[in-house]
């Protein structure tokens, strides 16, 4: 059996000499491409290249809305934080235990105590332009559901879940008589005392006050606000069991400081004076943006530290260690659990919840059209009322809102696409 080459020829007499690995090497290409050989029999590793932006994409999808009989998912995986406490428990074997830092031992955390006056601050000026803006920024509301939109026209999308929508064919009913409220969602917490004390009972949750939730965490991490007191420890507690302390002895201590900031106060609605120029209307809405995105920021810092717990359910929101005991949950399957909340870990948008309306690519341009709606983008309320009053558009902002995406001008045009 001859293998003809133009390098040279190999004589195989039996098909045992044929499998021999050694008979190749007495070929002169062998010698040649021995190297090449060799790099070719290794397993070929496959290198993946990950490609990473730190800008925002071009393009996302609208937040998930959770339906009443979903429950929301946790923040942390439930397998992540056992994962976590066992490798804490591991690494904790055998050495002392630590001291409980701030503000698990009653103290402030005091580098938080700037960011909380200026969080609070910053809520306070986002609702004094945002009552400014409602004079020349038409928004309006649905009589019959929730649902507002921002622009001169309320949008044509047949979303009325409200009485008698399918009377209407789920068609809104647009007034022009938003407020503040509807815009910045409200969300109350109950008040602490005592934000290390006992824990809220059911007969109590009317004896004590709800304020608005941001404002309640930004007073358990430092602002002063002589209509909402809560005691100020100078002194870590002395635990005595798991659940059980003592307050230290604070009497050779000298009087306690007065307010560590300035906080500003609400203008009345019979006060509000609409912007009097264009100018004064895209400040206005740019200092407001500002404020939406200072408040945000420094609340994601204080929750950090002060824990916030939300209802996996409904929206009940708690700032403390641990949530109340209120049974006023009337979710879905609420009877299986008498009325008690299932608490959890918050995120941001439990605390200070976006409301998403549609956004309007050209406010002096033609209305939304109903059979255009895959085109069109969305953003918070707040965002798109500063936007149509002259502000910027956050960058953050720019993937819902599907600025980059070109809209047909009619019907026939959007079939042709793709």
């Amino acid at each position: 059996m001859d293998f003809p080459s133009k390098l040279g020829t190999l004589q195989i007499s039996s098909k045992s000499e044929f499998l021999n690995p050694h008979l190749f090497t007495s070929l002169p290409s062998f010698q040649f491409q021995k190297n090449m050989l060799k790099l070719s029999l290794k397993p070929r590793r496959v290198s993946q290249l990950v490609v990473r932006s730190e800008n925002p994409p071009q393009n996302s999808d609208f937040p998930k809305y959770y339906s009443k009989r979903e429950k929301k998912p946790f923040p942390v995986p439930i397998v992540d934080l056992r994962r976590r406490a066992r490798e804490r428990l591991k690494q904790s074997k055998g050495k002392p235990k630590k001291p409980v830092p701030p503000p698990k031992n009653g103290l402030l955390v005091k580098s938080l105590i700037p960011v909380a006056y200026d969080v609070y601050n910053a809520r306070i000026t986002l609702i004094n332009n945002l009552k400014k803006l409602l004079k020349v920024v038409p928004v309006h509301a649905c009589r019959f559901c929730n649902e507002i939109h921002v622009g001169p026209v309320g949008h044509p999308f047949k979303s009325c879940k409200g009485p008698d929508a399918s009377v209407r064919k789920g068609v809104h009913d647009w007034i022009t008589n938003a407020t503040v409220d509807d815009i910045f969602l409200p969300v109350e917490a109950f008040h602490l005392f005592d934000r290390l004390g006992r824990r809220i009972p059911h007969v109590e949750r009317f004896a004590i006050p709800r304020i608005p939730a941001v404002v309640e965490l930004c007073i358990q991490a430092g602002v002063d606000i002589p209509e909402y007191p809560t005691k100020r420890r100078r002194k870590p507690i002395i635990r005595i069991a798991k659940s059980e302390f003592v307050d230290a002895d604070e009497s050779e201590l000298p009087d306690p400081e007065g307010p560590k900031g300035m906080v500003l106060a609400e203008i009345p609605d019979s006060e509000i004076v609409g912007p009097c120029n264009e100018e004064e209307k895209i400040l206005l809405a740019e200092e407001a943006l500002q404020a939406w995105e200072q408040m945000r920021r420094g609340a994601k810092r204080l929750m950090k530290m002060y824990l916030v717990r939300v209802c996996g359910y409904c929206p009940e929101i708690h700032v403390g260690p641990s949530g109340h005991k209120a049974q006023n949950c009337g979710a879905f399957k609420h009877q299986q659990r008498n009325g008690q909340h299932g608490w959890q870990a918050a995120v941001l948008n439990d605390l200070i919840p976006p409301r998403y309306v549609w956004h309007v690519p050209d406010v002096n341009g033609p209305p939304l059209q109903r059979e255009l709606r895959s085109f069109y983008g969305q953003a918070p309320a707040v965002v798109e009322m500063c936007v149509q009053a002259g502000a910027a558009v956050p960058e953050e902002c720019r993937p819902t809102m599907r600025l980059d995406v070109g809209i047909p001008s009619n019907v026939r045009e959007a079939e042709m696409v793709v």
